[in-house]
């Protein structure tokens, strides 16, 4: 990591909950908090809590020197609005086969 950069991944237990419209997209209680300097706390949730078969492949990759490589889904409405880390950096390797959602309601 960079001098003064930082990324904590934590187990939580916590209810979280993905909704587009009128549409669940995900629902967890198993979810990662990963914590960045410099970065909104996310929510990285498993695949299989995850409704997939709703979201499509996006064209969009984009590049973290802390996390690796990022493949994005999109809604017809909301294009590139999950992502995750297909293979990530080792120092991150817990958040590979979850996802993150940029909107979730957390209880």
């Amino acid at each position: 990591m960079a001098e003064g950069h930082k990324i904590t991944i934590e187990q939580a237990d916590l209810h979280v909950r993905v909704v587009h419209g009128d549409q669940i997209l995900a629902e967890s209680d198993s979810p990662l908090i990963l914590k960045e300097t410099g970065s909104p706390t996310r929510y990285y949730l498993p695949a299989e809590d995850v409704r997939l078969e709703l979201l499509t492949p996006s064209d969009t990759h984009t590049y973290c020197p802390f996390k690796g490589t990022a493949s994005y889904w999109s809604l017809p409405d909301a294009p590139d609005l999950v992502w995750s880390y297909p293979e990530p950096k080792p120092e991150v390797a817990e958040i590979k086969d979850h996802l993150c959602f940029y909107e979730v309601e957390v209880s």
